[in-house]
């Protein structure tokens, strides 16, 4: 089965960082330099988004819990290899599977690990699992979206981004095709979600905090000493909400430093944004969303060290590892809510 697109025309485009020149794929909004690992927005890409459509069997199951599992290594790919995405993946399906009662064929795994060559992360695949994963969107389904890798950043160029900064998420191809805006993925996964429709998306990357494009932010304030909503819509007005569903985004505020400088041991690791998500949740099912960024970021402070995540993938994990540069815990949301009362659920 052929799961991505032959070879299309390229223009050359200049890296804002090192001035090395970058191929850039006919329609790219973006490009990555393979040099810095910079991203430079192509001049003149229009805004225009494309709609891709799932290609056939493309997934399992159609329950109404559905899951999109990204995990990417970049081995060979990049300066550094990360050893921590593909483990977050597999402890992620167990959490999903074991706890919150998704079926095993409604959960989508892309890593670079996979033999089907539809199930390697690339861009193509990416977008299109993030279709399958919204086709036929409706009340009372459950979404999860989960990206373990890297991220980066490039200028904004149409006035929706507050720091003047769109985010992005690098494929595995993220050299030669590009990586992923968030307004693409804000387009893909929170758009379409329609009323009684929810997603969670758990993102482990450096420059992530807003990589949903959600609205409204709730992060630790140094000034009140307690979690606080902050308002991050557009300037321009863009609407960046959904079509009445809920979508929320655990991610974290990251310096971007240490995922290109520091390669963990060689034994199992797992990213530290992911496994505080992962431990607050094995400690307290029932929680609220407040109390789950509370205990994430307890356990994040207590640094890098011993992973102890129940179940047969958790206990052959030894090591946490901070390959995001994470600093602090944050969520996004297309809307504000209590989040001291609100029970968490997937």
């Amino acid at each position: 089965m052929n799961c991505g697109r032959g070879p299309a025309p390229a223009t050359m485009v200049r890296c804002r960082q090192c001035s090395a020149s970058v191929a850039a794929p006919a329609g790219a909004r973006a490009v990555q330099c393979a040099q810095c690992c910079c991203v430079t927005r192509v001049s003149g890409a229009g805004r225009q988004l494309s709609v891709m459509r799932p290609i056939p069997n493309f997934g399992g199951g159609r329950g109404k819990k559905r899951a999109v599992l990204v995990g990417i290594k970049y081995t060979k790919t990049r300066a550094c290899e990360l050893r921590g995405p593909i483990n977050d993946v597999k402890c992620m399906r167990y959490l999903l599977t074991e706890r919150f009662g998704f079926a095993n064929d409604c959960v989508l795994i892309l890593t670079d690990e996979e033999r089907d060559p539809c199930r390697q992360p690339t861009k193509a695949n990416i977008r299109m699992a993030m279709h399958w994963l919204m086709q036929g969107c409706s009340s009372g389904d459950s979404l999860v979206f989960q990206f373990s890798g890297a991220g980066a950043q490039v200028p904004d160029c149409d006035g929706d981004e507050r720091d003047g900064m769109d985010e992005a998420i690098c494929p595995v191809d993220s050299f030669q095709q590009g990586p992923i805006l968030d307004d693409e993925i804000n387009q893909a996964i929170v758009r379409p979600l329609v009323h009684g429709a929810k997603l969670h998306a758990i993102v482990d990357a450096c420059h992530s905090a807003t990589v949903l494009d959600l609205p409204y932010r709730c992060t630790f304030s140094k000034q009140y000493g307690c979690l606080r909503w902050m308002d991050e819509r557009p300037l321009n007005g863009a609407c960046k909400g959904t079509s009445g569903g809920k979508a929320v985004l655990i991610s974290g505020s990251s310096n971007g430093k240490t995922q290109m400088s520091v390669l963990p041991e060689p034994n199992a690791t797992i990213g530290a944004l992911t496994h505080s998500f992962i431990k607050a949740l094995e400690c307290e099912p029932r929680t609220t969303y407040g109390h789950l960024l509370t205990s994430m970021r307890t356990t994040m402070r207590a640094g890098a060290g011993n992973c102890s995540l129940q179940g047969p993938v958790g206990c052959s994990i030894r090591k946490v590892a901070n390959f995001s540069g994470v600093e602090e815990p944050q969520m996004s949301s297309a809307c504000k809510f209590d989040i001291n009362c609100e029970p968490f659920y997937m």
